[in-house]
């Protein structure tokens, strides 16, 4: 299972997606542009001493993403999802897609998809924070294939 994050916009977000998937050990990959300056020290920074034991891949664009991502079920947390979390069931080479803060994706992305899964909320929230979206759903992901076990 790996994260990937479209063109992310807040970069204490990033630093949060960093120490996620370096504790849990999945890879993430980041799809740029940011929105702010990403060069290997802000990265250092924002991941502080979590930064040795993330394995991150940069893309320079979703065109780069789609040609060199590995294989796998493209799965979108997005707010306008057809399926909702938990109800499906997750495969061991699933990347979960989040988009940006304040924008999400553009609909090129979304037409990529393989499965658009959204959390269902009370009525009238309108979205959880993005690190805090990734963190429920890679949970399920791994617990449901048995990505828990390899760890200690």
């Amino acid at each position: 299972m790996r994260l990937a994050l479209y063109q992310p916009d807040i970069p204490q977000n990033l630093g949060a997606f960093i120490r996620l998937a370096a504790c849990l050990a999945v890879p993430l990959d980041i799809i740029e542009p940011c929105g702010f300056p990403l060069d290997d020290r802000r990265i250092r920074r924002a991941a502080m001493d979590y930064y040795s034991l993330a394995r991150i891949g940069r893309h320079a664009s979703w065109h780069s993403f789609r040609r060199d991502r590995p294989p796998g079920r493209l799965v979108l947390l997005t707010t306008s999802g057809t399926q909702t979390f938990p109800e499906i069931a997750f495969r061991s080479d699933d990347i979960l897609l989040l988009g940006r803060e304040s924008a999400g994706v553009p609909q090129e992305v979304h037409d990529a998809a393989d499965l658009r899964l959204r959390i269902p909320l009370q009525s009238g929230a309108r979205s959880l924070n993005v690190a805090l979206a990734a963190a429920m759903v890679l949970s399920e992901g791994l617990r449901q294939t048995r990505g828990f076990a390899a760890l200690s």
